[in-house]
């Protein structure tokens, strides 16, 4: 049976050993979700994590073959990057690629998928860990509550753009 987590409005699951999905339910349009995950001046606005952290480089070449790398900085931690490579691309509903991190060992496979309904997108990712260990330890990082933290940056940013 498949444990369910509910994080400050982010549904995480794990459906088997090796897997994680994560749902948020975004007040806004698809074109608009997908806009903030696939270009930088946007992402670097929130994908950032813990309040405090920042993206000092994004780079994205959004295509199959092409890659991305985002480099992190905390207030009081040594930087990381993140990145991989687009496997298959989608505009605007769905994003194949890898990640892997500078600290940590293995590489997932990420499944985004954007779909609108009633114009709100319901945002869900699909991480397959290379296994149940690596999951774990990833997990005991905090990453979900940085990731949903992350997307309550997000919700504000985009009420706040439409409030302008």
């Amino acid at each position: 049976m498949a444990e369910t987590t509910e994080t400050r409005g982010t549904t995480f699951t794990k459906p088997d050993d090796t897997t994680l999905v994560a749902t948020r339910i975004i007040e806004a349009p698809r074109d608009v979700v997908w806009a903030w995950h696939t270009q930088c001046d946007l992402v670097r606005q929130w994908l950032v994590g813990r309040e405090g952290w920042t993206m000092p480089v994004c780079e994205i070449d959004l295509r199959p073959g092409g890659g991305y790398r985002y480099v992190y900085k905390g207030p009081d931690a040594p930087s990381f990057t993140m990145s991989g490579e687009y496997r298959e691309v989608q505009v605007p509903e769905r994003i194949v690629s890898t990640e892997s991190y500078s600290e940590s060992p293995g590489e997932t496979l990420n499944t985004l998928t954007l779909t609108e309904e009633d114009g709100r997108t319901i945002v869900r990712t699909v991480v397959e860990y290379p296994s149940k260990e690596v999951r774990e330890e990833v997990l005991a990082t905090g990453m979900m509550d940085g990731w949903a933290e992350s997307y309550d940056r997000l919700e504000r940013q985009l009420r706040e753009m439409q409030a302008a």
